[in-house]
């Protein structure tokens, strides 16, 4: 006779705890229809905090901790914040009831005292309360979402794990953003006329046949000396050699400097300055004596700069087979 009490209290706490269940998600679910700002999102408080995550829960919640006071310059939580509410409101507007699923904010200045107690010392933070269904300590530690700080599609990210971690399908849509479509016509306008009326005065430079070859001829010269190596490997200007002085050539030629680049490429645009010269300049000099003597000046020229080019391949590697006086190293 004595079970009957017992089961009849058991019986009573039972249906208690039935009956909270649903009362306690349909309150939630009403304060985020109220919600004037975000639509779908529950604005927390300590208290409302503790009524949410306390189990047993048979609903999903997500909870964005954030600051978005200006007191605490949170730059990062005011940037997230537009991505979160993006994910809360889709979700909202393809489940009206929200179909167990809760999207809350709590706000530094609505709970300190949560945030103590959960030691958390920076935001933002997004946590995932799944549902108590077969009451082990494994089911009451949230998840924590890996927040990255430099995603442009924060909410497709947030959508993406919400997907994986839970049974419902998150799904976002972007409106369709009308500033961005204005500022590129009027763009693509401003560009199209600016380019009309500045044409007759770039046509000539454009059309400038010395222009595009002397703009070659650095492409060239830049390419060919080592600049693109330098970057790549992110080479040092120079070293320091074994006797306490300077070295500036590296020895193998799969190594170098960045001073020793600077060196060969001043060395091939003199070289090319001096082939361009004999080449235009030098035949329509009219002095028969003037012609013979800049001839033979840019010549010598040749020659030495040349030379010292094979002398500083020598130097890179003794094993350098050619060479050309005068200089050799």
């Amino acid at each position: 006779m004595r079970l009957l009490p017992l089961l009849a209290t058991v019986a009573s706490l039972l249906s208690v705890t039935v009956a909270q269940k649903p009362h306690k998600y349909t309150t939630f679910t009403e304060l985020s229809a109220s919600n004037k700002g975000t639509r779908g999102t529950v604005i927390l408080n300590d208290q409302l905090f503790n009524e949410l995550t306390l189990p047993p829960r048979n609903y999903t919640s997500v909870v964005l901790f954030t600051a978005l006071d200006p007191r605490f310059g949170c730059v990062l939580c005011r940037d997230f914040q537009g991505e979160y509410d993006l994910v809360a409101s889709n979700w909202f507007r393809d489940h009206p009831k929200h179909d167990g699923l809760l999207f809350t904010v709590l706000d530094f200045s609505d709970g300190k005292a949560t945030f103590q107690k959960l030691g958390m010392s920076t935001a933002p933070i997004l946590m995932l309360f799944p549902p108590t269904t077969t009451g082990s300590p494994s089911e009451h530690m949230p998840l924590k979402y890996d927040m990255n700080p430099n995603d442009p599609s924060a909410a497709e990210s947030v959508a993406r794990w919400l997907s994986s971690q839970t049974k419902h399908a998150v799904k976002i849509t972007r409106p369709f953003n009308y500033v961005k479509l204005f500022t590129l016509i009027f763009g693509l306008v401003g560009t199209a006329t600016l380019s009309k009326l500045a044409y007759p005065y770039l046509a000539p430079v454009m059309y400038s046949r010395n222009l595009w070859a002397a703009l070659s001829l650095v492409a060239v010269l830049l390419f060919t000396s080592g600049h693109m190596f330098n970057h790549i490997r992110k080479v040092p200007y120079v070293v320091q050699g074994r006797n306490g002085g300077v070295s500036y050539i590296a020895g193998g030629f799969s190594n170098q400097f960045g001073l020793e680049t600077q060196i060969v490429a001043v060395v091939y645009s003199v070289l090319a300055f001096a082939t361009i010269a004999l080449c235009l300049k030098m035949p329509r000099m009219e002095s028969a004596g003037k012609q013979k003597v800049a001839v033979m000046a840019w010549n010598l020229v040749l020659l030495v700069l040349f030379s010292f080019l094979m002398s500083l391949f020598k130097m890179k590697n003794g094993s350098y087979p050619f060479f050309l006086p005068p200089l050799i190293a």
